[in-house]
């Protein structure tokens, strides 16, 4: 086999390994800039770059290099899913930056927020002072979101429970506690916040979508 046809029979075997890793992490997911997704695509794309041209590494070696990465790849995807602290560890999440006009510079530090950045994204918003801002979250795609002080909207701004997850922030923002949303979600008919894709605050009230029961089945 000459050269240029098994460079070619590699990139085509990286496109589609790439084409299934997006499928297993999830299109949305995949374009998130988390931990996860720049470590999943610098390794894929070392392998993929450092191997394509490499004629002494052959087909099935180069396959089951990029095999044994994709399964890394989905073992890392259902701890991150089952696991609360490893989810912590390895997903970006949505930062709380300000809340009723006073900033988290800790957290700025920590998200990489400058007080130019969050002066400017403030001016990009019509906002002049830090003193009309209610609530201002770090998106995990490096936007930020801001409310202003009655604003009227009925939702909270964070949701209270996500992904079978509370959601910390969003329970500092409505100043609620554990205790309440689990008996907001009893009184509803769930026994744990397992069953819940999203639960948001509404003029006071938790409104929860839940798990299809064949989601649940496999979490």
């Amino acid at each position: 086999m000459d050269f240029y046809t098994l460079t070619a029979i590699k990139f085509a075997l990286g496109i589609l390994m790439m084409i299934f890793q997006i499928n297993i992490l999830g299109k949305r997911d995949f374009s998130v800039n988390t931990p996860l997704n720049q470590v999943q695509n610098y390794v894929l794309g070392g392998i993929i770059g450092g191997v394509i041209y490499n004629s002494s590494i052959t087909v099935l070696q180069y396959l089951l290099i990029i095999l044994i990465w994709s399964l890394v790849v989905i073992a890392t995807k259902v701890l991150i899913d089952t696991s609360k602290v490893f989810k912590n560890l390895t997903a970006s999440q949505p930062e709380l930056i300000v809340r009723d006009g006073t900033v988290d510079i800790a957290r700025c530090a920590k998200v990489g927020l400058t007080a130019q950045g969050l002066s400017r994204s403030m001016r990009e918003q019509g906002i002049n002072s830090l003193e009309e801002v209610e609530a201002a979250v770090m998106e995990t795609n490096g936007s930020l979101t801001i409310r202003v002080r009655n604003a009227g909207s009925k939702r909270s701004l964070l949701p209270l429970v996500s992904d079978g997850h509370i959601v910390s922030d969003g329970l500092i923002l409505a100043d609620k506690d554990k205790a309440w949303v689990k008996e907001e979600l009893k009184k509803q008919g769930y026994s744990s916040v397992k069953q819940v894709f999203l639960a948001e605050l509404v003029h006071g009230h938790l409104e929860v979508i839940p798990f299809p029961k064949r989601a649940l089945f496999k979490r």
